[in-house]
Parts: C-alpha cells; structure tokens; sequence
C-alpha cells in the first residue's frame, strides 16, 4: 500500500519537475532576448513550452485516469462504451 502511494507521488513529482524546468527555459529565453544582443532564443522557447505542456497533460491524464477508476467524475468525462448494432 505505501508503496503504491510512493509510485503515485513520484508519477505526480518528476514531471512536475520537468515542466518547471520548462518554465525556467521559457523565462530565460525571454530575459536573454531583452537584456543582451542576441535575437529571442526561438529553439530554447520552443523546447521549454514543450517541457512545460506535455507533462502537464499528462498528469492531467493520470488524475483523471485515477478519478474515472473511483467514480468521481463527471457522467460527460466517463468512456463511453461502443453502441451495439
């Protein structure tokens, strides 16, 4: 049981690291394009918005993953199942 939770919580925290890391390369692609010479940092922008929203998504994902397993979720977010002919 603790280390079912433990598993939770490390599919919860790694990428929510990732996605602040994301946020960081996003800040700093930002302040490097104001305060120095270079041009906006185009490659390190699109890396971090791309760090920040996939694990985003997927810990959305799990959450709700996890919430349709126990029934706490609203009727228009459960799988439907296939209609019969």
């Amino acid at each position: 049981m603790i280390g079912q939770k433990l598993v939770a919580l490390l599919i919860m925290v790694v990428p929510a690291l990732i996605a602040m890391f994301g946020i960081k390369l996003i800040r700093d692609a930002f302040f490097y394009s104001v305060s120095s010479e270079t041009g906006f940092l185009w490659g390190q922008f699109v890396l971090g918005v791309l760090l920040f929203v996939v694990p985003v998504l997927f810990i959305a994902g799990f959450v709700l993953h996890h919430d349709r397993k126990r029934n706490r979720v609203q009727p228009r977010f459960m799988k439907r199942e296939p209609e019969e002919d």
